[in-house]
């Protein structure tokens, strides 16, 4: 493989991620339609995605983008083509990655770890080890979860400053989820924000802030691997397994068996799908809340509207703006020609918003009839497996809030991840006004 080719799949996002990156589109209605491409993780990072996805929604619902390195790839921005793709794992495929990436054909990069995970499979390998782990979340699991998260949900809410100025995803998003990750996990509970910054470092690109260089990423990842291996072999030594993550993936007969490196890509898996959902929407619920006074008047007036709330902020928020999927056939949708090969982004962001599928989508509304009618966990196989566990989390979360506080006040301005895969929000200036 030409040294070209190699640096072209290293960094294929390169044209958005170099020193010099193109201007960047403030207004996408003042330029040619093709010129539009939602994969740059700068959209996010300040926000302007959103006319972006209007556009593409009105005027180009399925709309081609090229890219060195990876070809064609297809942005699906209507709600109901977005299920239809989600729904139909048998001719669109996520064997081939859930982010964009390199052409199917093309040869692998080397430093690539190579990683699997069963979001990334097909059935019946998908199927086997999804099970293998979905017990965790199951209702007599977090039955037996809800005084844990409640109990550390309080405990963290009393230890916050008062009377000064804090972060929030510090001091609340993070630690609160990250709790529940090294519970989940039996994580040595000392050194539980290792759990945040490989999760971080799993759904970075190099040179957006999180990790320099692609050696850097590699290397923490094998240093995930190498402290889980440890874990692993004492989880498996033991002849009554554990109710952990780690002890039902070592003992699970379909995963037991599982390579270092498919091991490593489920560990990020179930780290990733256990903290950006939930961390980055619980900071998102507090900024949306004040973006939106009339609607934290309604919360104070009526806490029962914190389950329904729960639901829209997930919704508000969509978390992992897109999953990819890779097409098995030649198909038309929406007339346009869809190649076997092609790349699918199933835009969840957009379809979040789709006038089409969800009223006055562009609205904040923590009542809004059928909340959880929205894409932000997927549909199909696929579905986010934490979901119940997530909306728990985050209900249990604003009722201990409500206890405590008139108002956690936003005093600046929300700094945003640099990404178009995850929608994170990485400082959120506040102020609490106790009752």
């Amino acid at each position: 493989m030409s040294e070209q080719v190699k640096d072209e799949q290293q960094s294929f996002l390169s044209p958005f991620l170099s020193d010099n990156p193109p201007p960047i589109i403030e207004d996408p209605y003042s330029v040619p339609i093709e010129e539009i491409n939602t994969i740059d993780g700068r959209l996010f990072q300040q926000d302007l995605h959103w006319d972006h996805f209007k556009r593409l929604r009105e005027e180009d619902p399925v709309h081609l983008n090229e890219l060195p390195g990876i070809g064609r790839y297809w942005s699906i921005t209507k709600f109901e083509d977005i299920m239809f793709i989600d729904k139909n794992h048998e001719m669109f495929s996520s064997a081939h990655g859930i982010g964009i990436g390199p052409r199917v054909d093309a040869e692998p990069d080397p430093k690539d770890l190579g990683l699997t995970m069963f979001i990334a499979m097909d059935p019946p390998k998908h199927d086997l080890q999804r099970a293998t782990v979905s017990s965790v979340v199951a209702p007599p699991s977090l039955a037996k979860m809800e005084s844990t998260i409640r109990e550390r949900s309080a405990e963290v809410l009393d230890s916050l400053p008062r009377g000064e100025t804090f972060n929030w995803v510090e001091l609340v998003s993070i630690e609160l989820t990250t709790q529940m990750l090294a519970t989940l996990f039996d994580f040595p509970f000392e050194d539980r924000r290792k759990l945040t910054r490989w999760s971080d470092v799993a759904t970075a690109a190099p040179g957006t802030g999180v990790v320099e260089s692609q050696d850097q990423r590699r290397a923490e990842l094998l240093e995930c691997l190498a402290y889980f291996t440890e874990l692993w072999n004492e989880r498996s030594a033991q002849k009554v397994p554990g109710s952990d993550l780690i002890s039902m993936l070592a003992h699970g007969k379909d995963t037991k068996d599982m390579q270092p490196f498919e091991f490593l890509g489920n560990l990020i898996l179930l780290i990733v799908g256990g903290n950006d959902t939930t961390r980055n929407s619980m900071s998102a619920g507090v900024l949306a809340l004040n973006q939106n006074p009339a609607e934290y008047d309604k919360l104070r007036n009526d806490h029962s509207l914190i389950t329904n709330m729960v639901s829209e902020i997930i919704r508000w928020q969509t978390p992992l703006p897109y999953m990819r999927r890779t097409s098995n056939v030649d198909i038309e949708i929406r007339g346009k020609q869809i190649k076997k090969g092609d790349q699918l982004l199933m835009w969840y962001v957009s379809g979040n918003r789709d006038e089409d599928a969800i009223d006055r989508p562009d609205e904040f509304l923590i009542d809004r009839k059928d909340a959880r009618h929205h894409l932000s966990f997927g549909f199909g196989i696929h579905r986010c497996m934490g979901n119940r566990l997530a909306e728990m989390q985050l209900r249990i979360v604003w009722e201990e809030i409500m206890k405590r506080f008139s108002k956690v006040e936003v005093v600046g301005e929300p700094v945003r991840l640099r990404s178009s895969f995850v929608r994170g929000i990485t400082e959120l200036p506040v102020r609490v006004h106790e009752l």
